[in-house]
């Protein structure tokens, strides 16, 4: 089903992990794998059995942006908007499926995150870590605007100063700088990284999933509205969590002294 991404399946398949699998160009992006991320990323969302999605790449490098040569290989290379249509066709819906998926979505960056590549791994719901990884917003460097959503979630990661200067400089930022200043969730030692990534993600698989789904969405809507609004939508979304088996078995196992067992549902 997949070309260039290797999937690995965890815990029965509760915890899907999708990993960029082309080391010799350092994992770039080009218009199968996006479209393979897309597929990969939408049909966990909508599995019932899967909990926990995740995403990292094969060998020294998380993702070095886009593949070059592929965006400029339309079938008429003499067409107009090449550029745009290679944002409007792959990577914007990319960055929905993310936005949007049922399930939460984690990247694990083993290496330089550049262009793209930072941006695909920050539009995931946190962003975990190898000490020895850095970030670029390289886009400036080859004449580009940051896309994949940089325009829309580095200013509200970081602020307006951040924002524009990481995107003006294209500064490498360690993934220590990166944590400081709250764009990434946790740095971990390289050679335990993987080790301690998989105790997150096996959390994360046996949490209440709907209750981690309505609080992503939540706080995506949270970034349009008033305080009213979002008010009103926590008595709505609360009550869709309450209604969920998981809550049940929640209220339970606190009434019973035990550890609950959730099944995601």
């Amino acid at each position: 089903m997949y070309t260039q991404l290797e999937i690995e399946s965890h815990l029965d398949g509760k915890l899907q992990i999708a990993y960029l699998n082309d080391e010799k160009t350092f994992n770039s992006l080009n218009k199968t794998l996006l479209s393979e991320l897309r597929t990969f990323i939408h049909d966990g969302s909508r599995d019932e059995n899967v909990r926990c999605l995740a995403i990292s790449g094969r060998g020294k490098a998380f993702c070095s942006g886009q593949n070059l040569k592929d965006a400029m290989s339309f079938s008429d290379p003499d067409e107009d908007r090449v550029i745009q249509r290679m944002v409007i066709d792959f990577y914007n819906p990319l960055v929905k499926e993310i936005a949007n998926a049922r399930k939460p979505v984690i990247s694990l960056v083993n290496g330089p995150a550049v262009g793209a590549g930072a941006m695909l791994a920050l539009i995931c719901d946190f962003t975990l870590a190898t000490e020895s990884s850095y970030f670029s917003q390289a886009f400036v460097n080859i004449g580009l605007i940051p896309d994949t959503g940089g325009t829309y979630w580095l200013p509200k990661l970081l602020g307006r100063q951040q924002a524009n200067y990481l995107a003006f400089t294209g500064k490498k930022l360690s993934a220590t700088e990166a944590k400081s200043l709250g764009l990434i969730a946790d740095v971990f030692a390289d050679e335990n990284f993987m080790d301690n990534a998989m105790e997150v993600l096996i959390q994360i698989s046996n949490l209440p999933t709907k209750a981690i789904s309505l609080t992503k969405k939540a706080f995506n809507e949270s970034y349009d509205n008033s305080l009213n609004k979002q008010l009103d939508i926590e008595g709505i979304l609360q009550q869709e969590a309450a209604e969920s088996e998981d809550f049940m078995e929640g209220v339970s196992a606190f009434l019973e002294k035990r550890k609950p067992e959730y099944k995601g549902k």
